[in-house]
């Protein structure tokens, strides 16, 4: 056997191996003698047929399989001899793989990038205090009054927290829009919909919340409504000021409920003492939290700034689609259409291969540091997640371990994913840490 490695760039690398005719040989006879001894033919006891017959009858399976066992047999060689750190297959180029003859096979793979590990001792962090105030405390718990909240009708006009149903027809240059968002008619008119008034968030239309403001039940009005200049859910109508018609139906106030014995009940608690210390624990573990996912984004961000090395293009390659699946799945959730990704398809590339640059780079540093630090997977960190991810996805956690054991490839990238969580893990535990100045 010969290599021969050729540079394509820093991470890209071309090898030649060249395997002699004695080693092709060995391989058609181990799977020739394989074939032989599971086939069974017409006139012969199972795994009796002449070699020379099962080679004739099945001719194609056994080349197919011969051909996949020489280059097999390359790529482990050609890994072994050339001593590179492999982290994908590229392309295959065969050549010609026969019995009796000599086989060169090219095997294009991206290897890992050689860099020196920053220096990742004494990370400098910020974290905010995980002390709750009391106002933040009490917004809590108007919060969880508001959930309680009943809704009686009011005979007044509508004033803010308040609900309002009421039906609309919108209309564009005079001409009604159903023919210009046909398939989302919603945004055309509606013989009834629920709205806060002036709310938080916005409705299904950008700024009814606040034109529906100081109306009662009967009331009609013509209001406009401008649409952005980007309106993802009905491109149509981006930039668009479009003429309702609204009549109010109805108008619902939020009436709290009193914090009284029942109320605390149904918090697992005696009284409002308990619920505010039950509600300053659960704002300090989820302030802790916070501080715990803004360290990892810190001493991820300082250790990618100070390292400096090529990405291999496969590994950037992969990561991309995973990041566009990601962000389309999510986005056709909340129902932005299938054309407005193809509109912004250059963005959405540009994008997310810099993401996925950013995501690779930080991976291999923290599988060097994990290397360097001996940081391991063990049995005890996997049933961990295992627990998790069961819990999460309401399975029982054998049933899941069934279901991964099903899929080697997946298994090997959740194992992967647990050693970059410690190796993360170990660089915030070295950290330094400053608690930053309340804000007056």
């Amino acid at each position: 056997m010969n290599v021969q490695i050729t540079d394509i760039n820093e991470t890209r690398k071309a090898l030649t191996v060249t395997l002699d005719k004695s080693e092709v040989d060995g391989e058609y006879n181990v799977v020739l003698a394989d074939f032989t001894r599971q086939v069974s033919l017409p006139g012969f006891r199972p795994g009796k047929a002449p070699a020379a017959i099962v080679a004739k009858r099945f001719g194609k399976e056994l080349k197919d399989e011969f051909k996949q066992k020489v280059i097999g047999k390359a790529y482990r060689d050609g890994l072994e001899q050339s001593k590179l750190e492999v982290l994908s297959l590229v392309d295959v180029e065969e050549g010609v793989i026969e019995a009796g003859l000599s086989a060169a096979i090219k095997l294009t793979v991206d290897i890992r990038p050689e860099f020196v590990l920053p220096d990742y001792s004494g990370l400098k962090t910020e974290v905010q205090s995980t002390e709750p105030t009391e106002a933040e405390v009490d917004t809590v718990i108007e919060s969880l009054r508001a959930e309680r909240a009943d809704f009686k009708v009011a005979d007044r006009a509508a004033a803010k927290g308040d609900y309002v149903r009421f039906g609309y027809e919108g209309t564009l240059d005079g001409q009604p829009l159903t023919a210009l968002v046909a398939d989302k008619t919603i945004y055309a008119s509606a013989p009834q919909t629920w709205e806060e008034v002036e709310g938080v968030n916005d409705g299904l239309l950008p700024g009814m919340s606040t034109q529906i403001a100081g109306l009662k039940a009967t009331d009609k009005k013509t209001v406009t409504i401008n649409f952005p200049a980007e309106f993802a859910p009905v491109p149509a109508l981006a930039g668009k000021a479009v003429a309702y018609a609204i009549e109010v139906q109805e108008v619902r106030e939020r009436v709290l409920p009193a914090m009284d014995e029942a109320f605390f009940k149904q918090h697992q608690v005696d009284d409002l003492p308990g619920l505010k210390t039950q509600v300053t624990s659960n704002l300090k573990m989820r302030k802790e939290h916070e501080n715990r996912a803004a360290q990892r984004r810190q001493v991820t961000d300082a250790i990618t700034a100070q390292a400096n090395f090529p990405v291999p293009d496969s590994l950037i390659a992969s990561e991309r689609d995973g990041v566009l699946r990601q962000f389309i799945e999510e986005n056709m959730r909340r129902g932005v259409p299938q054309e407005q990704f193809e509109k912004n398809k250059q963005e959405l590339h540009d994008s997310a291969t810099k993401a996925a640059v950013s995501r690779v780079k930080v991976q291999l540093i923290l599988a060097k540091i994990a290397e360097a630090e001996k940081i391991k997977v063990d049995e005890k960190d996997f049933n961990n997640w295992l627990m998790r991810e069961a819990m999460r996805g309401g399975q029982r956690p054998d049933k899941l371990m069934k279901d991964l054991g099903k899929d080697r490839e997946q298994l090997r990238a959740i194992q992967q994913q647990i050693m970059f969580d410690k190796a993360l893990d170990f660089l915030v535990s070295k950290a330094s840490v400053t608690t930053a100045t309340a804000k007056a």
